[in-house]
């Protein structure tokens, strides 16, 4: 997915929603630009912009085109009475959020690469779609093949489990991980508000 010039559109949107935009010189220049913006006078944000903003940040943070996420919402408010934490889990649940949400690699853009190259098995098949949903108790390894590459040759010694969340595991020494649990992601981590994101689609 053609994206843009990151940096213009995190601060647009007002959050650090790229890798590349979350270092203390973003965080910097926003506060800078908030500071500019405060001496003017402050506008009423109408309902309709404010759904649009936190729509594009969910977009951009999970790599997914604007059908894609239209799908997710439509599938979301037909299927549950609580279409929020289902969106949620949908989105977690993409093999190439997985991949990252395991640490094997740094960015959703780095793992969207990963799956696409075909590095990735799920219950022993290789998978080269990123968008594909994984299950509780699904296996994630990385293909025999691609354990040599200069992605993961090094993983078994240097990979950090800090910041996996309780859902998934990853053997670092045997290279293979699980979907314990329903995906879900932390409500402090969010950049975004997913309940803003269906009030734009249910308009």
């Amino acid at each position: 997915m053609k994206i843009g010039p990151k940096y213009k559109i995190a601060k647009r949107l007002g959050a650090a929603i790229f890798e590349k935009t979350q270092t203390q010189k973003f965080a910097l220049s926003a506060a800078r630009t908030s500071g500019q913006k405060s001496q003017k006078r402050p506008g009423q944000m109408s309902d309709f912009k404010k759904q649009l903003i936190e729509k594009q940040k969910l977009r951009y943070t999970y790599g997914i085109t604007e059908k894609q996420l239209g799908r997710y919402v439509k599938e979301s408010l037909a299927k549950s009475r609580q279409p929020a934490a289902l969106l949620t889990q949908r989105l977690e649940s993409r093999l190439d959020n997985v991949v990252y949400r395991l640490g094997l690699v740094k960015t959703r853009r780095m793992a969207r690469q990963v799956v696409s190259h075909g590095h990735i098995k799920v219950n022993g098949k290789r998978f080269t779609i990123p968008s594909h949903e994984v299950k509780v108790g699904d296996a994630i390894e990385i293909r025999e093949g691609s354990k040599q590459s200069a992605l993961f040759v090094t993983l078994g010694e240097t990979y950090e489990a800090t910041g996996v969340p309780a859902w998934v595991s990853f053997d670092a020494k045997k290279l293979t991980g699980e979907v314990k649990g329903v995906p879900q992601s932390e409500v402090t981590e969010r950049l975004f508000d997913v309940e803003q994101v269906l009030e734009y689609y249910s308009r």
